[in-house]
């Protein structure tokens, strides 16, 4: 348990330095608060369509594999970022991250069902969310003033940066396989 609650802080903290702040990416491509609903939108419809999938595959596959497609995956995203010129190439990355973000937040969840024992598990996962909220926190406060001393880019060069380091930390997780019913 040890390593998700480390390897998952670690991607708030990449993941939290851009999202709080991507509202004012999208002004700065020149468009509409309507445009960043629709933005906003696609990423949310594309993560309901692939997590059932993502559930029932990660059933037979591991939930690891998803954490580190998430994390590499988002990083490599936020790499494109700052290459955005138009707001339909938002709307692409923003479909691929809804991919992505369904991989983390279902194969998460379901690790933690995994690893923790049910006479126990309430008081594990308190500590799990006492961990990524205050990474979390962190992340955002720190991308506030990432902002103000750099350029909202180098937020998702950052965020990047700690997201491929998150992927490797994922990798120590040891997951226990359970026998099929």
């Amino acid at each position: 348990m040890k390593w998700v609650i480390i390897s998952q802080s670690v991607a708030i903290l990449g993941a939290g330095l851009v999202f709080p702040f991507y509202i004012l990416f999208i002004k700065e491509v020149g468009s509409t608060f309507s445009q960043f609903g629709i933005s906003y939108g696609l990423f949310t419809i594309s993560s309901a369509l692939v997590h059932q999938w993502i559930g029932s595959h990660s059933d037979r596959v591991g939930r690891k594999l998803y954490l580190v497609l998430y994390a590499w995956g988002t990083g490599s995203i936020f790499l494109l970022f700052p290459i955005v010129t138009s707001i339909w190439q938002v709307y692409v990355l923003q479909i691929f991250l809804g991919f992505l973000g369904a991989m983390q937040k279902t194969s998460e969840k379901a690790l933690i069902a995994d690893l923790t024992n049910g006479e126990t598990r309430g008081k594990q996962i308190g500590v799990y969310h006492f961990w990524t909220a205050l990474f979390s926190g962190i992340a955002i406060m720190g991308g506030g003033y990432l902002i103000d001393f750099l350029t909202i880019e180098y937020i998702f060069y950052i965020g990047s940066m700690i997201l491929f380091g998150s992927g490797f930390l994922i990798l120590k997780i040891k997951e226990h396989k359970k026998e099929p019913l």
